[in-house]
């Protein structure tokens, strides 16, 4: 028989699992992996003193009013980079002429790399003349034979967050 001391991580895995926690106490939150794909509207409130982890983001440049603007977090990873519904939070806000402010809540602490994209015209589709897009460190978006925009590569994108509120500037580019 083993005899297990009060403090052992043994005897701490048995009573979570006796309870049902097995999953959050056993294995740290980053490991956890994150939930994809999860959307809300701007809450300038979840990047407040005290609140986190979250980024509070300046978007600058922006060329209208009109459409959407889409602020997408994804975790720093290549797997994951720009690919459809692998985010782990878009922040849908109304677009205002010049810049703005976005509060991005994000999982956990890490390393993540953001996306911004100005949907001028509301139709929800990327419209590469007319559009606008940002990421977060700011880095150029080159174009393929003069027309076609190639994305950066998430190791330029990426920024790691912090247990309270990461503040950055993201400059929107319009082709």
């Amino acid at each position: 028989m083993t005899v297990l001391s009060p403090s052992s991580p043994r005897l701490a895995r048995r009573a979570a699992a006796a309870l049902g926690l097995a999953a959050v106490i056993a294995v740290p939150a980053a490991a956890q992996g994150y939930a994809y794909g999860r959307a809300m509207n701007n809450d300038l409130s979840q990047c407040a003193a005290g609140k986190g982890p979250a980024v509070h983001i300046t978007v600058t440049g922006l060329k209208s009013a009109s459409g959407n603007l889409f602020v997408r977090a994804y975790p720093a990873t290549k797997a994951d980079w720009l690919v459809s519904k692998r985010y782990v939070m878009r922040v849908d806000a109304r677009p205002q002429a010049g810049s703005m402010t976005v509060c991005v809540p994000l999982p956990a602490e890490g390393a993540f790399a953001i996306a911004v994209q100005h949907d001028a015209n509301g139709n929800r589709k990327t419209d590469i003349s007319t559009d606008g897009a940002g990421m977060s460190n700011n880095p150029g978006i080159k174009k393929i034979l003069g027309i076609v925009p190639q994305a950066p590569s998430v190791d330029k994108a990426r920024f790691t967050a912090g247990p309270g509120v990461t503040r950055m500037t993201i400059r929107m580019q319009y082709l």
